[in-house]
């Protein structure tokens, strides 16, 4: 660790002031202590870049929870280092990915934006998304440290979580990120655990992060999770964002002079920041990949094939009805401060009809929209840009923009005098009749349309969360009549007190009065030959800053897929959420495809899933609940969250599953053969227990090349059975493979109260995969291998 002397020739309050932001996305150059100012980005699915306003367009990936239904460390390494290259393309020297936390409950709102259930497999699929990252010369994040897995009240809710339940769940895919994976920095959350704020608690912070897990980069709090000033320094916090202001600065400085903080603290602090700093200074650039070609086998990759009797994939079909929201609108990502602006991306019917061919008639109905506001605003209504303008008290021009994107948030630097701003524009309208135009925002505004007078009306400020603002914003909705190209002109008055100021524009195009879309849709799908319908959920119902109040579908949506299957004998449906949703009509369909939230590349990819040009190489990483009976609440009671159910959840819960942690078919057959293990010589990270390893036999007996995930599970007397390894192979038709899966000693470990112990005796593993009955194995205590006979099940 630095001593104060290396610092020392540098003022103490020139010191400290490099420990907060320079601004919300920046951090405070020190050029004397060689540390430059760091920009800042969020970037879990894609690089947003240091502004929530940005008007470039970005790489989206996949959802969190797509990237691990892939159980593909090296694929997911792939990912980051496309994160990361998109990071240095923006100028971001570090990413606040990955999030780390666990899928406790579905009704988290933004469980997409985590890996699993199972800590085992996050722990996996993050130490491969970090190496990634920073194998591009950007410091990746672990967050959110630790027990943040509800956004309800999650500024202040206190995690209660018994030591063992921490220790082999909750912290387990934050110790792989530091010792196996290197993470440059870690984030403390907003939450308590047990009592402490995160980014007060000194055990997790220094003793355990620090001083068992050998952690030597910096910890970066949550934006506005310090709130003090002596108690998060203590704790181990070493950025605290956003800034220039906070709970730093020269109350730090007098905490060290009035001597309730060692100097030293605030050197080790500067060292801590400069182990980020070095990441992009001793890499270079990394050379780039076909980022297209990478998003599409991403999301190709994660999609899970739930039930299928052999409609997919899709031989040649002379009609076919593509129903649902999301054939008209496929959800892309979640809500939150995660939020990239994708590329523009062809639609799904589009990608369809260009695999199918032109001898294949693709009918388009949505049946139903599930949208609260209306959908945002296309950029083709806007040719010519957005004008925005922003006007002082005395009615004089401070400052003027021009815009592509009707969905506008003012988080850059705005005039200091500015007293309103207007957003003024041409709508394109030629369709005749009444078109709905939203404006989105919180404040005070008018709006004038054509030669109309003005109207003002006020939107009201969500408080929930500091993101309700952005993520759930009051709409106002107007008539427009179209045919003709139509002037608009909307102003809000500037409030310097908000938090956020924003213009979201949306729109709704004219609807025939006679006609039901949802009948329409079960027309069309009687008259097909192959219905697909494609239901799930947007950012309005998966977001952060809010948990989820239903599991069910929005809307009408459950209806819709009945009515369809009930007249089309060959219905698939395509399942577009990012987390878990109840599906009541699964046994009346012919076929369910999982797409989570699939990024830029995921109409194509669900298109060639379908069709069969790739297969649907996932595996669930956590469980479709078959009720919400006996799930964890996000909810907390008298300001806490009881983690009570401690390890029993997902897969492993009271609640009864649908499909299980690891659920997944394919476009082929297999069976397993045979499988021994042995256990191995190397130690854990921490010196406790050793490994082993499974080798098990797989045979592709069916028609195609096909993606087998070998999984071991350890089962023991007193607990449902755990992940301990996966890997997935590749194999030819008829071909056979010996697979290896690597057990480390960290899966084959327990904590205690006084420690962690190696779990000794003989182990009962169970060597399964692709839904065949697991192959049991007898793992000897000292490194005898027990071999299983071959199977002889008919769906193994």
């Amino acid at each position: 660790m630095t001593t104060t002397g290396t610092f020392s020739h540098i003022p103490l309050a020139r010191r400290a002031t490099a420990l907060t932001g320079a601004d919300g996305w920046r951090t405070a150059a020190l050029d004397a202590a060689g540390l430059p100012a760091l920009a800042l980005s969020d970037g879990p699915s894609g690089v947003r870049g240091g502004s929530f306003g940005t008007e470039a367009d970005g790489t989206l990936l996949p959802n969190a929870t797509a990237l691990a239904a892939s159980w593909d460390e090296s694929l997911v390494a792939r990912a980051g280092m496309l994160l990361g290259r998109e990071a240095r393309r923006a100028g971001i020297d570090w990413l606040l990915a990955p999030v780390l936390n666990l899928h406790r409950t579905p009704f988290g709102g933004r469980h997409f934006e985590c890996f699993s259930e199972d800590p085992h497999l996050t722990s996996e699929i993050g130490v491969a998304i970090i190496r990634g990252i920073q194998s591009a010369g950007v410091s990746a994040t672990a967050k959110h440290f630790v027990g943040n897995e509800s956004e309800t009240g999650r500024l202040e809710y206190d995690a209660r979580i018994d030591e063992r339940t921490l220790r082999e769940l909750y912290l387990a895919p934050f110790e792989a990120a530091v010792r196996r994976g290197g993470v440059d920095a870690v984030m403390a959350a907003y939450n308590s655990v047990n009592g402490t704020r995160a980014t007060e608690d000194r055990r997790l912070l220094t003793d355990i992060l620090r001083g068992e897990w050998g952690f030597r980069g910096a910890v970066v709090s949550d934006w506005g999770a310090a709130r003090t000033t002596t108690a998060t320094a203590e704790a181990g916090v070493d950025l605290v964002m956003p800034g220039p202001d906070g709970p730093w600065g020269d109350a730090l400085v007098d905490a060290v002079r009035d001597g309730l903080l060692p100097e030293r603290v605030i050197d080790e602090k500067l060292a801590a920041l400069t182990t980020v700093a070095r990441r992009r200074e001793a890499i270079p650039a990394p050379s780039d990949e076909d980022a297209d070609e990478l998003l599409v086998t991403l999301a190709a990759e994660g999609m899970v094939l739930l039930e299928n009797d052999g409609v997919l994939p899709l031989a040649h079909a002379d009609r076919i009805a593509l129903i649902g929201p999301g054939a008209t609108d496929l959800t892309l990502q979640g809500g939150g401060s995660a939020r990239v602006r994708p590329v523009p991306t062809r639609p799904l019917g589009s990608e369809l009809a260009d695999l199918l061919g032109p001898s294949t008639s693709i009918v388009v109905e949505p049946g139903t929209s599930i949208r609260r506001t209306l959908a945002p605003l296309a950029d083709a209504r806007v040719p010519g840009g957005l004008r925005v303008t922003f006007e002082r008290a005395d009615g004089t021009v401070a400052e003027v923009r021009t815009l592509r994107h009707g969905d506008i948030v003012f988080d850059d630097a705005v005039p200091s005098d500015a007293a309103l701003v207007r957003v003024s524009t041409r709508l394109h309208l030629p369709e005749p009749g009444v078109h709905q135009l939203g404006i989105r925002g919180n404040g005070r505004f008018s709006a004038r349309i054509a030669d109309a007078p003005a109207e003002t009306f006020t939107l009201p400020v969500p408080d929930r969360d500091p993101l309700s603002p952005l993520v759930e914003p009051a709409e106002h909705r107007v008539a427009v009549h179209g045919g003709a190209d139509v002037d608009i002109d909307v102003t809000l008055l500037w409030d310097p007190a908000a938090e956020w100021h924003l213009v979201d524009l949306g729109h709704a195009a004219p609807a025939p009065e006679d006609d039901d879309p949802f009948d329409r849709a079960v027309r069309a799908a009687a008259g097909a030959d192959v219905a697909i319908v494609v239901v799930g959920t947007t950012a309005e119902h998966e977001s952060e800053g809010f948990d989820r109040d239903s599991l069910s579908l929005p809307g009408r949506q459950d209806d819709l897929v009945r009515a369809v299957s009930a007249v089309c004998a060959r219905t698939v449906v395509v399942v577009n959420a990012g987390s878990p949703v109840l599906l009541p009509w699964w046994d009346q369909v012919s076929a369910v495809l999982w797409a989570w939230f699939p990024g830029q590349g995921g109409a194509r990819a669900i298109a060639e899933c379908l069709r069969g040009v790739r297969e649907p190489g996932g595996r669930l990483p956590t469980a479709i609940p078959r009720t919400i009976d006996g799930l964890p609440s996000v909810r907390p009671i008298d300001g806490m969250i009881q983690y009570a159910e401690r390890e029993r959840f997902g897969t492993r819960g009271p609640a009864a599953v649908h499909y299980p942690l690891g659920h997944g078919l394919g476009y082929t057959a297999w069976r397993a053969l045979a499988a021994s293990a042995r256990r191995d010589e190397s130690a854990g990270d921490d010196g406790v227990g050793v490994g082993a390893t499974v080798e098990a036999i797989v045979r592709n007996t069916g028609a195609r090349t096909g993606k087998h995930v070998v999984q071991v599970f350890l089962e023991t007397a007193d607990e449902a059975p755990r992940l301990v390894g996966f890997a997935p192979v590749v194999l030819p038709p008829c071909a056979e493979a010996t697979v290896s899966v690597p057990l480390r000693p960290e899966a084959l470990r327990r904590w205690h109260h006084d420690g962690w112990r190696a779990l000794t005796g003989p182990l009962r593993l169970l060597v399964g995969g692709h839904g065949a009955p697991p192959l049991p194995i007898d793992l000897a205590p000292a490194g005898i291998q027990t071999a299983v006979p071959p199977s002889t099940d008919p769906s193994a």
